[in-house]
């Protein structure tokens, strides 16, 4: 029988591959025994006495059991040959066996070296900052070069502090070396994903290389980050699509000049025939009429740009100098005319070049001056021209940030006194840039030292200005009081209030149509400052609301509601006003109102019967005589409107001490409704308060109202409601 073949031991390659693979587990065994000891180390550091106690045991386990290894293996001889993997590890791992053997010396070597890395990174912490901070002072400086190198050298100490990075990419815009600025903002976002100043920067680094795409995105991002920088979006987001706007626009403008277009090459010619110097002023008059006449649309508005057309001004002397006189002859209006006229041309519906034109610095110093220096011709078409910016969000945000508009308040409310057109086009400007916050808070500065004395004696000559622009005019002080800081201040200026006084005075005796107006607008105004309560306010509350009970005959409705919305919020201020307003009637008038009223004049005529009927007897009486059964206020009860339910229940609580006034409500449903009312879920819990204390009073007056309450299983809810009982 043929003999079993031999069988060949292991070659080379396979044992290597052999050791190959016990090397790796090997060393995966170590990676977990590391692990373990990690585990260990955190649980003889917990401040949980039982997972310590328990670590403590299970480290003690540990290295007995080494121990023993330890032994067992110095007791036995092995006589043979193996592949031994263990000490090629253990060769590359000493300090494993270390670590396991002596949790303390493995431990000693953790904390060693991270007190180590800490004192060094706080060494290179400390250059780093020490050169940051010489990097911002070369940047401030204006030597970016230097910036740069400071930035680096900072980066050198320590590579993770982003600021390094930011910074030095804001010093490589400077520098126009946009990539690099690009490069660093990435490696900022490595540092902390969610720096806004990284994605911003960048985003104007990709501008700058008319990536409008990359730019964008950059933008979005912030916003993402953090929602509350709308406003830098909305602005970063607006310049790059200006940018591309203007690009696309320059483009069309060289093909057309390429191509001959006439027009397009007439304006080339024009400004090469102005930029002419020393020639005489009517020279220059003439070739800006006729170069403004030539600017049609769009293609001409960019090549004007292109061709340094804003330079006029900056080139040449005569033209300069004429635009700037302070007191201008009359071929230095007629220049300055024609240019504002040129202007107009070239900056209608083109944001690019309203931008350079207010960032010239002549014109942006001369634009107050124009609106004040008396010159009508001048005057209407510097008006014109701002108009262009104020009518939309991107011109107002230009004015704001490129003018110092402290003063454009005064300066807009002065055209009142005039009579034409010129009134029209500053209120409108005015009415506009009162949509800004940022004007807002510019009126601030000027308000009580400027403005209001000169609103002021507007309101006192209303017989003599233009009444339209003043109505308006008042109406746009009434939108400013949204301000807090701006309704203080005009609150506590006591002229101001005189004028109002006087100005509804002077109605009875002039009741145009405009004149209505300004009554119209100046009691809005009243309603406004008095969401302010101060002295002067108090002083004034009897002659204000003596003013208001006389309007109450007026046959305009809106007029009317204006002044019962006084009347609601002058009365809280005095007592005195409560009682002189009570003897003039004004219950029995508020209950006419309240039966006819809309939900807006009914709103401020129970808020008005509430002051009256919570502090003066006499009204709670006057209203249980004016309204009949309570017939009004039911209906008011019924009401969709929460602060009118909470006001009506609170004028019918105040007047069932009234004699006789619970028992007129026996045949009544005012139980069901206050119980309703009572055990609610109004948002305004006044409604819930109001009604409990007016249904207690109600039972308390007039014990057989109980009755109904108990058909209604209400007893529970008016129980419920004891805690509002405490004024009965």
């Amino acid at each position: 029988s043929p003999r079993p073949l031999a069988t060949a031991g292991p070659s080379p390659l396979a044992l290597a591959m052999l050791a190959d693979e016990e090397q790796e587990k090997d060393f995966q065994r170590f990676l977990r025994r590391v692990d373990d000891i990690a585990n260990l180390v955190q649980g003889l550091n917990s401040a949980d006495p039982v997972v310590k106690e328990k670590n403590i045991a299970e480290t003690e386990k540990r290295l007995h059991d080494e121990e023993t290894s330890k032994e067992e293996e110095s007791k036995t001889m092995v006589n043979r040959t193996v592949i031994n993997t263990q000490a090629s590890v253990r060769a590359f791992f000493p300090f494993e066996v270390k670590a396991v053997c002596s949790l303390d010396g493995f431990l000693a070597i953790l904390e060693k070296d991270a007190e180590e890395r800490a004192k060094r990174r706080k060494r290179n912490e400390h250059l780093a900052n020490a050169l940051k901070e010489k990097g911002n002072d070369a940047f401030r400086k204006g030597d970016y070069a230097i910036a740069i190198q400071r930035y680096t050298e900072g980066l050198e100490k320590l590579k993770d502090k982003q600021e390094l990075y930011t910074n030095r990419a804001q010093a490589y815009l400077k520098m126009h070396e946009y990539e690099k600025a690009i490069g660093d903002c990435e490696w900022a976002l490595k540092c902390n994903e969610k720096c806004i100043k990284a994605y911003f920067l960048m985003g104007k680094a990709h501008l700058a290389l008319k990536h409008y795409s990359e730019s964008r995105q950059c933008y979005e991002k912030i916003l993402q980050i953090d929602p509350q920088k709308e406003s830098l979006f909305k602005d970063c987001m607006n310049e790059v699509n200006l940018q591309e706007k203007r690009m696309k626009e320059e483009e069309r403008a060289m093909k057309e000049v390429q191509s001959g277009k006439f027009a397009a090459l007439s304006v080339k010619q024009l400004l090469q025939k102005l930029d002419r110097p020393d020639q005489n002023i009517l020279y220059y008059t003439g070739g800006i009429r006729l170069l403004t006449g030539a600017v049609k649309d769009c293609t001409e508005q960019t090549l004007f740009r292109t061709n340094n057309g804003f330079s006029i001004l900056k080139d040449n002397e005569i033209v300069r100098r004429g635009f700037c006189a302070e007191r201008k002859n009359t071929a230095e209006v007629d220049l300055s005319v024609s240019l504002l006229f040129l202007w107009q041309a070239v900056c209608a519906g083109n944001e690019e070049n309203q931008r350079l034109l207010l960032t010239h610095p002549d014109v942006n110093a001369q634009l107050p001056k124009l609106l004040s220096c008396g010159i009508p011709e001048i005057q209407k078409e510097t008006l014109a021209l701002i108009s262009l910016y104020s009518q939309n969000e991107n011109g107002r945000r230009l004015l704001i940030r490129h003018q110092d508009l402290t003063k454009w308040l005064q300066i807009l409310m002065t055209f009142v006194n005039t009579t034409d057109a010129r009134a029209s086009s500053a209120i409108n400007i005015l009415s506009d840039l009162t949509e800004e916050e940022r004007f807002k808070t510019q009126c601030r500065v000027m308000l009580s030292t400027d403005v209001l004395p000169l609103f002021t004696q507007l309101l006192t000559s209303a017989k003599l200005v233009n009444q339209a622009a003043l109505a308006r005019c008042i109406g746009i002080m009434g939108n400013l009081c949204a301000d807090v800081v701006i309704r203080m201040q005009m609150a506590e200026c006591k002229e101001c209030w005189q004028a109002c006084l006087k100005l509804v005075d002077e109605y009875f005796d002039v009741s145009t149509p405009k004149y209505q107006e300004c009554l119209f607008a100046v009691l809005g105004l009243m309603m406004n400052l008095l969401l302010e309560s101060n002295v002067i306010i108090q002083y004034l509350a009897v002659d204000i609301s003596g003013r208001c009970m006389s309007l109450l005959r007026d046959e305009d409705g809106r007029i009317v509601t204006r002044a019962i919305g006084v009347l609601s919020r002058i009365l809280p201020a005095s007592s005195s006003a409560v009682e002189e307003v009570v003897k003039g009637g004004v219950v029995k008038k508020m209950i006419k109102f309240l039966k006819a009223g809309g939900e807006i004049t009914s709103s401020y005529g129970i808020k008005a019967l509430s002051v009256c009927t919570a502090s003066s007897r006499q009204a709670q009486e006057d209203l249980v005589k004016s309204d009949k059964g309570f017939s009004v206020l039911l209906k008011l009860l019924d009401s969709k409107n929460e602060m009118i339910v909470g006001n009506a229940a609170f004028c019918l609580g105040q007047c069932l001490v009234v004699p006789g006034a619970a028992t007129s409500l026996l045949n009544s449903n005012v139980v069901m409704i206050l119980l309703k009312h009572a055990g609610g879920d109004a948002r305004r819990t006044l409604v819930q308060k109001n009604a409990a204390i007016a249904l207690g009073k109600l039972c308390v007056a007039e014990p057989r109202h109980v009755f109904q309450l108990r058909k209604l299983n209400g007893l529970a809810i008016l129980n419920s409601s004891m805690k509002y009982m405490h004024s009965i």
